[in-house]
């Protein structure tokens, strides 16, 4: 076996994994199949792909694309080994997002593969980042970004969104006051749309128009202010402060407390003393 797949995060109707490939040279392929809607980035090494869509050759940042019940077949004639970040969508899943997807009637990708394109780099970079630091959790919102940016820039539907209505803004507003209300217990994506009478897709995008970041960004925003103010204000371990406001282990939130806060949590709270 030349392929090892790990499963990072999934949920009802999705799946994404690291799958790293030491296939080479002279190695004989063989045919599989896709069992859902397959969007794959290339994150390391080149390959050849081959399905009923076509063939294309796939290098960093391009996008493997393939459809429910599809033979496909990869290669390795020109280099050794590979490694794709794949998430996998099953049908329904993929339908609720083209409803709110204006222009997009077809289910299913024609093309094998997107080229690395500009508008998807960042996206690509959030999720590849999440994939080295083990954050688990941004995947949920990551996936649904993945299938709608994919699914626009496959069919060239993508168009200027609109501004928010007064009841998307009005729906944000009451998830804002929930995630405050909520912010130190697992919060998902799917929760926070059912308490807006919407879909998870359409209220990602209106949160990020409205709010201008993502529920889960607004979420772990609201945790380490908290956190910031705590270490401040009391003399609780520190560990108490990170397990109370809503991170399950202590490593995760020294490090996402480094990058937001640009030092560690106990140089932050030394400062009180220093100022004091």
């Amino acid at each position: 076996m030349t392929t090892a797949q790990k499963t990072l995060a999934s949920g009802p109707g999705w799946q994404v994994s690291d799958v790293v490939c030491t296939a080479a040279a002279g190695d004989r392929p063989f045919e599989e199949e896709h069992r859902g809607f397959c969007v794959a980035a290339v994150t390391r090494g080149a390959f050849r792909y081959r399905t009923r869509q076509g063939t294309a050759m796939l290098a960093p940042g391009a996008i493997l694309l393939g459809n429910p019940g599809a033979c496909y077949e990869c290669g390795h004639e020109h280099g050794a080994g590979d490694r794709c970040l794949s998430f996998h969508f099953s049908p329904a899943y993929l339908e609720r997002v083209l409803v709110d997807l204006p222009g997009v009637k077809r289910l299913g990708f024609a093309d094998p593969r997107l080229p690395p394109l500009p508008a998807l780099a960042p996206l690509l970079a959030e999720a590849e980042a999440a994939r080295e630091t083990g954050d688990g959790d941004a995947f949920e919102e990551l996936g649904l970004r993945m299938a709608g940016a994919v699914v626009e820039a496959a069919t060239g539907s993508s168009k200027p969104a609109r501004t928010p209505s007064r009841r998307d803004q009005k729906r944000v507003a009451e998830a804002v006051r929930l995630i405050e209300l909520n912010a130190d217990r697992p919060l998902s994506l799917t929760e926070l749309a059912d308490g807006a009478a919407t879909s998870p897709y359409h209220f990602l995008r209106i949160f990020r128009h409205v709010a201008g970041m993502t529920p889960y960004q607004f979420v772990l925003r609201t945790r380490m202010h908290r956190a910031a103010v705590r270490l401040r204000a009391s003399n609780a371990a520190i560990s108490t402060i990170a397990f109370d406001t809503g991170f399950n282990d202590l490593s995760t939130f020294n490090r996402r407390f480094r990058r937001e806060m640009g030092e560690a949590p106990g140089a932050y709270r030394a400062k009180r003393t220093g100022a004091g």
